[in-house]
């Protein structure tokens, strides 16, 4: 049985994270078979090593392996590339040319960017893939082939199938086996692992010490959404080494090599997107408006709410009557919560004295001097979590939906607050 760290230390894939883990054991379990392998993922993942994998470890591994680019071969070559042409078949024809399907047979071919290839060049993969039989370009002889097809793509297919673009019956003839490669931010700590291994090997290769990050920095790179994947850190491991002089990279000099339109905002906030059927904001400043309109909203309502206690019948209401009264307020605003009367509106009364009410002349104006609202967004966001805990029972699937933020994120902010 092959380990998957020996599997690691060959092919040189850093990290423990459950996805990749797993990924690589679909690759491992697959390779003694003949069947396709779709291979799906974000660009700049490392898609290309596991066709390597399953090639490697396969009884083909003695045959031929060639890895083809469809999204780099124009639409009018792909065909003759793939599966050859005869002299003359077109313009620039001058000889017979063997395609890659024929010059692989008994190996493997890893057609990466299979969401690129065009319709009719779809249908002659779908014969090859269910008889083995494919022709040549201006040709009417009919080859045979026996060849391992694992493709790779970062397009969502099953949308260009309804949008079409790709062939369903293709689609499902090399997803027989699917591999799922998860995108860096996904893959927690091996971040940090990844950003080690480069920043020592540009370390060799420029002859100089390596860079380490710091506590922030560390922090960020976890934070960050890595939109290019391992490809993006590659590239800013090699920058860091080369650009910074000091060899301890702080948060606020990492942060100068992300580009400004793809840093999370992190602060504490739950993280807005697309996806939600919500307002959608431009800018951290936005979100932060938004929030204190809805606190100055919130305090204006409870305002309201307190006045009209005050002024019930002339303001002779007991202490029980006033929080009965605050109750169906809220039920009818379709709130949650019950608030607590504040002490202030009626004094305490004894059974042996006379219930005396105290009348205030101030306006209802004085109450904001009295109240003071709390600013603090670490605040509003505990509040905000509660509230969608309790409104869905506290399912946080759908919670963490109801706020905006992902089913991860949530669990994160719920241990760091420490919320029951």
């Amino acid at each position: 049985m092959v380990n998957i760290q020996e599997v690691k230390q060959r092919f040189k894939l850093i990290g423990n994270s459950v996805g990749l883990n797993r990924a690589i054991e679909v690759a491992i379990q697959v390779s003694s078979t003949d069947l396709s392998v779709l291979i799906t993922g974000e660009s700049g993942t490392g898609k290309e090593s596991f066709p390597q994998i399953i090639h490697n470890y396969s009884h083909r591994k003695h045959g031929k392996y060639i890895a083809v680019n469809c999204g780099a071969i124009p639409d009018g070559t792909i065909d003759s590339e793939l599966f050859g042409h005869e002299k003359g078949s077109f313009t620039g024809a001058v000889n017979d040319r063997k395609g890659y399907f024929e010059e692989v047979n008994d190996g493997t071919i890893f057609l990466d960017e299979i969401g690129e290839l065009p319709l009719s060049t779809q249908v002659r993969l779908l014969r090859v893939l269910e008889t083995g039989e494919f022709m040549r370009v201006g040709s009417s002889k009919v080859y045979k082939t026996n060849v391992r097809v694992v493709a790779a793509t970062n397009v969502n297919l099953p949308q260009a199938i309804k949008e079409g673009k790709f062939r369903e019956d293709l689609f499902y003839r090399l997803n027989t086996v699917p591999i799922i490669v998860p995108p860096l931010r996904e893959r927690g700590e091996d971040v940090l692992m990844l950003f080690r291994k480069f920043a020592i090997d540009f370390a060799d290769k420029y002859k100089m010490p390596s860079v380490k990050l710091q506590s922030d920095a560390k922090e960020l790179m976890m934070r960050y959404n890595w939109p290019g994947n391992i490809r993006q850190l590659k590239n800013i491991a090699e920058q860091i080494s080369i650009i910074e002089k000091e060899r301890e990279i702080s948060a606020d000099r990492l942060i100068g090599y992300l580009p400004q339109d793809t840093i999370i905002a992190e602060t504490n906030l739950p993280a807005l997107y697309k996806d939600v059927d919500e307002k959608t904001f431009s800018s951290e400043r936005e979100i932060l408006y938004q929030i204190l309109f809805d606190m100055k909203k919130d305090m204006n309502d409870l305002k309201k709410l307190v006045h009209d206690v005050m002024e019930k019948d002339g303001g002779s209401l007991t202490t029980e009557e006033q929080k009965s009264y605050l109750q169906n307020l809220y039920h009818e605003s379709e709130m949650s919560f019950t608030p607590a009367v504040p002490t202030t509106i009626t004094p305490s009364i004894k059974e042996s004295e006379p219930k005396e009410i105290i009348h205030h002349n101030s306006e209802i104006e004085d109450t904001e001097e009295i109240i003071e609202e709390s600013l603090s967004i670490v605040d509003k966001e505990i509040e905000l979590i509660n509230k969608a805990l309790k409104k869905h029972q506290g399912k946080r699937k759908q919670a963490a939906k109801d706020l905006g933020i992902s089913e991860r994120t949530l669990y994160r902010k719920i241990k760091e607050y420490n919320i029951s």
